[in-house]
C-alpha cells in the first residue's frame, strides 16, 4: 500500500505558474511509475502526465504539451507537476497516483486526495 499526499494548488491567473508535488509513504521501496490526474467539474477524471520509476520516460496529455513537466526525487519519495502558462481550463482538482498503461490509455491506483488548481481568466 502507498499513501499519497497532494500539495502546491492554488488560484493563480492565467499565464501564471504553479507546481504540484506528491509524497509518497508506506511501501515506497516499489518501483512505482507515478502520473497525474485532473477532474474538472461535471467531466470525468483525465490524464495529464506520468513518469516512469527511474525518470528517464515522461507522457503528456496533448492538451499540456509544452506547458507542463513532470519530474521526480526518488530520494525524497516525491513527484512534483510544474505548470506553466495556465489557461483557464486547466482548472481542476489534480491527483497524483501509481499508474499504469495498456498501450493506449492511462489508468491509476493509490490516489492521493486531491489538490485545487483554479486559473482565474
Amino acid at each position: 500500500q502507498v499513501q499519497l499526499v497532494e500539495s502546491g494548488g492554488g488560484l493563480v491567473q492565467a499565464g501564471g505558474s504553479l507546481r504540484l508535488s506528491c509524497a509518497a509513504s508506506g511501501r515506497t521501496n516499489r518501483r512505482y511509475d507515478m502520473g497525474w490526474f485532473r477532474q474538472a467539474p461535471g467531466t470525468t477524471r483525465e490524464f495529464v502526465a506520468a513518469i516512469m520509476w527511474s525518470g528517464g520516460s515522461t507522457h503528456y496529455a496533448e492538451s499540456v504539451k509544452g506547458r507542463f513537466t513532470i519530474s521526480r526525487d526518488n530520494a525524497k519519495n516525491t513527484v512534483y507537476l510544474q505548470m506553466n502558462s495556465l489557461k483557464p481550463e486547466d482548472t481542476a482538482v489534480y491527483y497524483c497516483a501509481v499508474v499504469s498503461s495498456d498501450g493506449s490509455s492511462w489508468s491509476g491506483k493509490y490516489w492521493g486526495q486531491g489538490t485545487q488548481v483554479t486559473v482565474s481568466s
